[in-house]
């Protein structure tokens, strides 16, 4: 269609002729009109200019809004707050506080719970009582045990005598016998009867002998009705309750030494050799995220955790924490030397990645991300801290702001943040 229009607008340029002949002298009649074409032509060439110039507008004023439609992947980093501190930190590790030195309580024998003195939390002490079981048994059965043992002293007395007086008259008819006043054979009967009544005192005596070792295994077992603490620490179970029918086998109460607390993280292989045995350590809990401790190696483990690449290394507290639970999570900072007192007090400091700083008009900005779209904000900068700055004045703490901008990224504009670590 355009290409009829312009055949037609090239035909109708065509027809312009001027006439150049003029009226005649002493005529009056006037000339002929020039065709009315030019007025047409005219027209049409300012709606095509008018056209042309409102798509070259259209196109200069849509690249701000197609940039602030289309949603670029944008990588995000984090607005941190750091130690002075962990400008020595090595490697960082995290794992879990874990006691190693517990103690799973339970009763020696069989019995019910008649009284508890101890509860969830309670801080105890080697020796104390924890439980008393009903005794009322075993009360029996040694006051019946004790009894056989008297049975078999009195057994023994018994035999005892009667031995006596069997010696006493066979060396009376040993004499007689001699003299020819008696048989030989009575004094022969009586020699075995002092035999066999000697053979009677020593089963009179194992039989005191058994008599006092059941006694006494009994007399043990009522000691053992009463459950003591066999360490020192804090009972981190619900212990059972009176009225409970326990066994042997049954736990009653789980206490954890706080003493014996350390924590454990994994360290990757290729960073294991890093490590060694006394090397200082911070470490932060991550249920007191200010707080930072002093710490030191006490153990790198002598194997590889195969499936995941790894080493167990323990660390343990140079100083008291009062808060410290069991199960806590912590991460551990690798220090090439150890914490200066004045550093492991020193307040915070909130700093920014270099890779996320850009420079507009002279000033320094970072694209902080706001719900779905990134915006320009002003910062102040601080002291380099290795691939970081320490932010005097800009967002806080926290802020996601974008990683490498591109000089295509513009404020205001709406992001996809990307998925990569």
């Amino acid at each position: 269609m355009a290409r009829v229009q312009n055949d037609s607008l090239s035909a109708e340029l065509a027809s312009l002729r001027i006439d150049r002949t003029g009226p005649s002298r002493g005529s009056s009649s006037p000339s002929p009109p020039v065709r009315g074409t030019q007025g047409g032509l005219s027209k049409r060439w300012i709606a095509l200019l008018a056209v042309a110039g409102v798509g070259a507008v259209s196109a200069v004023s849509a690249r701000p809004l197609l940039a602030r439609v289309q949603r670029p992947v944008v990588r995000m980093t984090e607005i941190a707050q750091v130690a002075p501190s962990q400008a020595s930190v090595e490697l960082t590790a995290t794992g879990y506080v874990v006691a190693q030195r517990t103690a799973k309580v339970g009763a020696k024998v069989q019995g019910r719970i008649t009284k508890t003195n101890a509860h969830e939390g309670d801080r105890v002490h080697q020796g104390d009582v924890l439980f008393e079981l009903d005794p009322t048994d075993q009360r029996r059965e040694l006051a019946a045990a004790r009894a056989r043992v008297e049975v078999a002293r009195a057994k023994v007395q018994v035999a005892r005598a009667t031995l006596a007086e069997t010696e006493r008259s066979l060396a009376r008819e040993k004499k007689l016998a001699a003299s020819g006043a008696v048989a030989v054979a009575t004094a022969e009967d009586l020699e075995t009867r002092s035999l066999s009544l000697s053979a009677s005192v020593a089963a009179a005596e194992a039989e005191i002998k058994a008599a006092s070792a059941d006694a006494a295994r009994i007399e043990a077992a009522l000691h053992d009705m009463r459950v003591l603490a066999p360490i020192d620490g804090v009972l981190t179970t619900k212990p059972l309750e009176v009225g409970e029918v326990v066994t042997n086998e049954t736990p009653l109460v789980e206490i954890l030494d706080p003493a014996s607390l350390l924590v454990e993280v994994d360290v990757p292989e290729g960073r294991a050799g890093a490590v060694a045995v006394e090397a200082p350590c911070e470490i932060v809990l991550d249920a007191f995220p200010n707080d930072r401790h002093r710490g030191q190696v006490v153990m790198v483990g002598p194997r590889l955790n195969r499936a995941k690449a790894t080493a167990l290394v323990k660390v343990k507290f140079l100083d008291p924490v009062p808060e410290l639970r069991a199960e806590m999570a912590a991460r551990v900072g690798f220090l090439r030397e150890a914490l200066d007192p004045e550093k492991l007090h020193a307040a915070p400091q909130t700093v920014v990645s270099k890779s996320a700083i850009v420079e507009r008009g002279g000033q320094k900005f970072v694209f902080a991300l706001r719900g779905d779209a990134v915006h320009l904000e002003r910062v102040t900068l601080g002291e380099a801290l290795g691939g970081r700055f320490v932010l005097a004045e800009g967002p806080s703490s926290g802020t996601r702001v974008a990683e490498n901008p591109g000089p295509d990224l513009m404020d205001g504009q709406m992001v996809k943040e990307s998925e990569a670590k």
